[in-house]
């Protein structure tokens, strides 16, 4: 493919324009991801979240300016609210990342969280990959803010930044109830506020209690990150940063690559990866096997239809299904049987 051939060129157009074909899930996109999917692999992807008003968006500055610093390139992905009208990006945060405008090698794009509550859409996972097809040495995404709910980060980033702001009283009860297990770094933001000081004992304190708040005993987002923990010396570390003042963050950026250093030489950043990529398969094949039902929903009069049935005691729910699936179940063994055939003897 050109735009391929053009990406991988160093073409900026082509990278903003393969990222608009992911979004947009226009005809070919799977072609293009897959295309570039064996240029990927060498970008460190840095995940940061934290609850509404932590300051993400200026620390995600800070840290762009700090690595364009080191001759580093960046590609910046800003997961915004969904617009009710269009479905695209608010573009809330934009205006908060403009110490590198100009620079042509950051590369900044605002994404729609699409209604997930995990802060993520599917496309965030495809677009990370044609950042790291394009050469970027480091990739941050800056999810939306959807508090306990934002977990689906842990599912694309190697590394993740939580932020934790003084002041709002409800932070730590937060972290309890479900992001604490997924921060590989705890990034007490605006540390000049009062309040500071408590939030990091709190936080140091809870690290080391943290096998109380694994999600095998807690039960909150059904992904198994202690296995990390458990099998691993790293321990999640605390940093003090003011964003808005540039203070604390060459510290951050340190943390961070110790953490990336870490997880290349144990192997845990393959390990991740292949849990990604599984993760990633499922997700996929939970999407199209759910547009094939719904398309058999519409050749059987659809869902409304259906349902009425079922209300008239015609059928069953369980039925309806099995009816369903009958055609996809059919081909898969129709498959199997042809294999078993083609392997006797």
């Amino acid at each position: 493919m050109s735009l391929v051939s053009d990406l991988l060129a160093g073409d900026h157009r082509a990278l903003a324009r393969t990222i608009t074909n992911i979004e947009n899930r226009t005809a070919g996109y799977r072609e293009l991801v897959s295309e570039l999917h064996e240029h990927t692999g060498t970008a460190d992807v840095i995940g940061v979240t934290g609850s509404p008003g932590a300051g993400k968006s200026t620390l995600v500055d800070k840290l762009t300016r700090q690595y364009r610093d080191d001759d580093l390139t960046v590609g910046v992905l800003a997961i915004d609210p969904s617009s009710p009208f269009t479905g695209g990006s608010v573009l809330g945060d934009r205006i908060r990342m403009g110490s590198t405008t100009g620079d042509m090698d950051v590369f900044v794009r605002s994404m729609s969280a699409r209604g997930r509550l995990g802060g993520l859409s599917t496309a965030t996972a495809d677009a990370v990959k044609a950042l790291d097809a394009f050469g970027k040495d480091k990739i941050i995404i800056e999810t939306v803010g959807a508090g306990q709910n934002e977990i689906d980060i842990v599912k694309t980033a190697d590394t993740v930044a939580v932020l934790v702001p003084p002041g709002t009283g409800d932070d730590i009860q937060m972290l309890k109830a479900g992001i604490f297990e997924i921060g590989d770094v705890f990034v007490v933001n605006k540390a000049d506020l009062s309040g500071a000081d408590r939030i990091v004992k709190e936080l140091r304190e809870m690290i080391r209690t943290r096998e109380d708040y694994t999600p095998e005993r807690n039960g909150t987002t059904g992904i198994d990150r202690s296995i990390d923990r458990t099998a691993t010396e790293w321990e999640p570390q605390v940093v003090e940063t003011v964003a808005s003042a540039g203070e604390g963050v060459g510290e951050l950026v340190s943390v961070l690559q110790e953490h990336a250093d870490y997880l290349a030489d144990s192997g845990k950043r393959t390990e991740r990866a292949r849990r990604r990529y599984a993760e990633e398969i499922t997700t996929h094949l939970r999407e199209d096997l759910h547009r094939l039902t719904a398309r058999e929903i519409d050749a059987q009069g659809g869902l409304d239809d259906l349902a009425a049935a079922v209300t008239r005691r015609e059928t069953d729910p369980y039925t309806i299904v099995d009816e369903l699936l009958a055609p996809i179940e059919e081909c898969v063994e129709q498959r199997a049987e042809r294999e078993r055939a083609e392997n006797e003897p």
